[in-house]
């Protein structure tokens, strides 16, 4: 699987195998990868080497080096084609608010494009999810699991992998906020509604709808979420 690297940056040649054997498949996420000693020995390089290779990996999201236990893989295969995407295009200085603007713009386009390109396996697999969620609700559960489902459901049937690589990392990123918005039984009913809403307008084809619906979703999430101040602006 890993072979000795050439010796000029050879912390690139590094970062580079482990990352093609991660979008392969060949590592998965929670795997562990070998230890420092064995990969510079692999590798025919020097321990600093490696490590400098592991900390640009986890600088990447893709690994996770846990003290006194080892480093493992944080990143599924998809999520390793477009986390040094993310990493390049959000800091964790930026605002949180942004992040949640573009959000926005991306899986309003992605709900229409699901509406354009459903078949009725995908609409079938919904409808369950959302039976799933209500079910979830009525037991006073926390619904952040179906939710999470819903969306990468519908990002999946944008048939465009890379708004969906895009959006996964976006997830990722606003874990969180997510989180903190379905604790409150009020709002998962809400978002349960707006859920079945935008699952409509996917069964009828309507892709302006659909759009249209998911970002209402959105802005009333993001009013909640992120109340603006009287004059404008938005807490921080």
């Amino acid at each position: 699987m890993l072979r000795a690297v050439v010796k000029k940056r050879a912390y690139e040649d590094i970062i580079k195998q482990i990352r093609n054997l991660i979008e392969k498949g060949k590592l998965k996420r929670s795997d562990q990868l070998p230890t420092e000693r064995e990969l510079a020995d692999t590798f025919k390089v020097s321990r600093a080497t490696v490590r400098e290779a592991i900390r640009s990996l986890e600088s990447m999201r893709l690994v996770e080096s846990r003290h006194g236990d080892g480093t493992y893989v944080l990143a599924s295969n998809e999520e390793a084609l477009v986390q040094p995407l993310a990493a390049a295009l959000f800091s964790e200085k930026d605002n949180i608010i942004d992040i949640f603007y573009v959000r926005k713009i991306i899986e309003s386009h992605v709900a229409q494009l699901a509406a354009e390109n459903a078949t009725p396996a995908e609409i079938h697999e919904l409808e369950e999810v959302l039976q799933e969620q209500a079910k979830e609700l009525a037991s006073g559960m926390n619904i952040i699991r179906t939710d999470t489902t819903f969306h990468n459901i519908l990002a999946r049937m944008s048939k465009n992998k890379v708004l969906k690589r895009l959006l996964f990392a976006l997830f990722d990123l606003l874990e969180q906020t997510r989180e903190k918005y379905l604790q409150n039984e009020e709002r998962a009913q809400k978002s349960l509604i707006a859920h079945r809403e935008i699952l409509s307008t996917i069964k009828s084809g309507n892709s302006t709808a659909a759009r249209q619906a998911m970002r209402r979703h959105l802005e009333e999430v993001e009013g909640i979420l992120f109340p603006k101040k009287k004059g404008g602006g938005a807490k921080s």
